[in-house]
């Protein structure tokens, strides 16, 4: 199994014909953001390729120094799901990036109970390679995640740090403190907003 590095009209032609229908709108960051990042080199797209065939994808965003990377998404192609794929894409995302950090959207008393199954079996699957649910939470644009990471580091405290370095680095004071909660304060209110439209994101 192998990683390549995707050009931007690789990464358009997947994020049309593939991601557009395997992740809701909502948390479909716009294409136009993840070609600007790739412009500042802090973006990669991977297409996960064996004996040349294409079995699926993972997208990260790299911190300003490039200490690790925030795993923004985790695709198996159509047709090739449900073989153990995942595990093993993941397992070679920790060999070459050393210290990954992850958001999956947390249970909460707003999604209704299959849905907050879901969400359970998905940080649970990150769990059970070799995640761990950190003690802070966040919210991206209205959406309260709990925080994974996973790599040598033990002091969330750094983690932390780490983590939001990903987005300080990137959106304005004004942006960031308009969109981002990371972290989420124990009984700090998510803060509304809409989705990530185009016109909303830098």
């Amino acid at each position: 199994m192998e990683l390549k590095l995707m050009n931007p009209e690789e990464l358009t032609a997947l994020y049309r014909n593939e991601m557009t229908a395997d992740f809701p709108k909502a948390e479909l960051k716009p294409l136009r953001a993840m070609l600007r990042l790739m412009d500042m080199n802090r973006y990669d797209p991977l297409l996960i390729t064996e004996g040349g065939q294409p079995l699926g994808y993972a997208l990260l965003w790299l911190p300003e120094g490039r200490e690790g990377a925030l795993l923004e998404y985790l695709g198996v192609l159509r047709g090739k799901r449900n073989g153990g794929l995942g595990t093993r894409i993941l397992a070679l995302l920790g060999t070459r990036y050393g210290q990954l950090f992850g958001e999956a959207e947390a249970p909460g008393p707003e999604a209704s109970p299959g849905e907050n199954d879901l969400r359970r079996r998905r940080i649970a699957f990150y769990e059970r390679n070799g995640f761990r649910v950190l003690d802070y939470e966040c919210a991206l644009f209205g959406v309260r995640f709990n925080c994974l990471y996973r790599g040598p580091e033990t002091d969330d405290r750094k983690v932390e740090a780490l983590h939001r370095g990903v987005y300080a680095g990137y959106f304005s004071p004004a942006h960031f403190e308009r969109y981002i909660q990371l972290p989420l304060k124990p009984g700090e209110a998510v803060k509304p907003a809409r989705s990530w439209v185009e016109e909303e994101y830098p």
